[in-house]
């Protein structure tokens, strides 16, 4: 099982979501919001700093976890239905997962 991370803009989620209702066999996904910088952080800014002063930007992080052969497709509509062509289209992350246990009834599964 793989474990796919995907942080996007928050505009796109809707226009994501719709693309991987498509996608045979998916289990589900969680959405968060989340906030932080990346590459286009002010030049000189200082090390420490407060919540408050911090130029934080929004975005939503998408949580799936799947079956190995369905992480080329997943990934594939994130990337085409989150793209804007502009800086901060976010990134994706790709983990192995050893098991998934159902709190349910405590029972490991390898479908997620």
């Amino acid at each position: 099982m793989k474990e796919i991370k995907a942080y996007i803009k928050q505009h796109k989620l809707t226009e994501v979501t719709i693309g991987l209702h498509s996608v045979k066999n998916l289990t589900g996904m969680s959405v968060v919001n989340v906030r932080g910088f990346g590459r286009s952080r002010k030049q000189g800014a200082s090390e420490w700093f407060s919540d408050e002063v911090a130029d934080y930007v929004r975005h939503v992080k998408i949580e799936i976890v799947c079956e190995d052969e369905m992480v080329d497709e997943i990934v594939s509509i994130i990337i085409e239905r989150a793209h804007t062509g502009l800086r901060g289209d976010g990134r994706i992350f790709i983990s192995n997962v050893e098991s998934a246990i159902r709190i349910e009834t405590g029972g490991k599964e390898n479908s997620a």
